[in-house]
């Protein structure tokens, strides 16, 4: 007889060796680095709850054959504070032998004591199981954003994901790009290409800053979500460090963004490695100002050498990027689940923050290196 049972600190190999098969095609012992990692992650980080654990499926033969990672994050909605679950990695073995694991063990997380449960990496397969069981998908935070500045690099760095040599192309395309591109006039709006001079936003300064810095100014800029988190003791340094070990990805730069007379508008985090399309962990603008954060953050990018930007939306700057040349690609669904429909409604209305650092894609379990 199958069950599903809360993760206990000895399951943490078979769950590594099943994320290693699962989710990067690789049957070999999962390295001890990962294996660490996950205990770490899923049992130990600062806003661990108890009660908000990680769910483990054994079938009738004892094995573990499906997992759903959570991690607990306290939040507030006006006033009233919260408990809610982010579900990670999900993932079963043996669909064959038995097709309803999967049903079972998500079923197992929403039925938990948590007042909310969201995804922000839902698949079309997972999708349809949360909405079967009463979750809501959220459209207008469930979209990445792309922005091309160098139109041969960003060619380049795509198709090197799938053929190395391609970056052999690299300097040919660094002359291309600024042939191009110092033919634009500043402030021109063009699908292909930024402008060498920029974006065109001016009376704002940028100036980068450390993980602490960045730290410091976030619960003041996510005051205008009425659905917010409200961090454990230690959980957002925790999140900003594990999300600076993503060597592949490049640099995690912090900035933040103030108007001429030295007013704190917003600030944005994100992953610079020259000649690739860097991930956009966060943008932060205060109401009215997302258009010039999103300009000074493009611009950031340019001087940096990125030769695109891609992150996930928000309700918040959706309106913002609509003129600035900004593509959109549905890759995965945020997913919410909740029995308060107050909660829900919140959700549907894009008070909630979502994604980024209140979400899973800082988790070195993307993009994340075990070697």
């Amino acid at each position: 007889m199958s069950q599903v049972r809360l993760l206990e600190s000895a399951d943490i190999p078979a769950i590594a060796g099943m994320f290693q098969r699962v989710f990067r095609n690789d049957r070999a012992a999962p390295p001890t680095a990962l294996v660490d990692y996950m205990r770490q992650h899923y049992l130990e980080a600062p806003g661990c709850d108890p009660e908000i654990r990680p769910l483990v499926h054994v079938n009738g033969e004892g094995r573990i054959s499906g997992f759903v990672g959570v991690n607990a994050l306290p939040m507030v909605h006006n006033g009233r504070r919260l408990r809610a679950a982010i579900c990670g990695s999900f993932m079963v073995e043996e669909r064959e032998s038995d097709p309803l694991a999967g049903a079972r063990i998500l079923k197992a997380f929403l039925a938990g004591p948590q007042d909310l449960s969201f995804s922000e990496t839902a698949s079309e397969v997972s999708m349809q199981m949360w909405t079967r069981l009463r979750g809501v998908v959220l459209p207008q935070y469930s979209l990445d954003w792309v922005r091309v500045i160098r139109p041969a690099a960003f060619s380049l760095s795509v198709a090197s994901n799938r053929i190395r040599s391609a970056r052999l192309a690299a300097p040919f395309a660094r002359a291309l790009d600024t042939f191009y591109r110092k033919r634009m006039s500043r402030g021109e709006q063009r699908w292909s290409a930024v402008p060498e001079a920029g974006a065109g936003q001016s009376g704002f300064q940028v100036a980068e800053t450390d993980r602490s810095g960045f730290a410091a100014v976030v619960d003041r800029l996510m005051m205008q979500f009425p659905l917010r988190p409200e961090w454990a003791e230690g959980q957002l340094d925790h999140i900003l460090t594990d999300a600076e070990q993503k060597p592949d990805e490049g640099e995690l730069v912090y900035a933040s963004v103030s108007a001429r007379t030295g007013t704190l508008v917003g600030a944005f985090a994100y992953y610079a490695k020259a000649g690739e399309i860097g991930r956009v962990l966060q943008i932060l603008p205060l109401p009215g100002q997302a258009g010039p954060v999103i300009d000074c953050l493009i611009d950031h990018a340019c001087k940096r050498g990125l030769s695109g930007l891609r992150g996930r939306t928000q309700p918040a700057l959706l309106e913002a990027m609509l003129g600035r040349r900004i593509a959109f690609v549905h890759v995965a669904s945020t997913v919410i689940h909740s029995r308060d429909q107050t909660i829900v409604q919140a959700c549907r209305d894009g008070q909630g923050f979502f994604n980024g650092i209140a979400g899973e894609h800082w988790s070195r379990l993307i993009g994340g290196r075990f070697k």
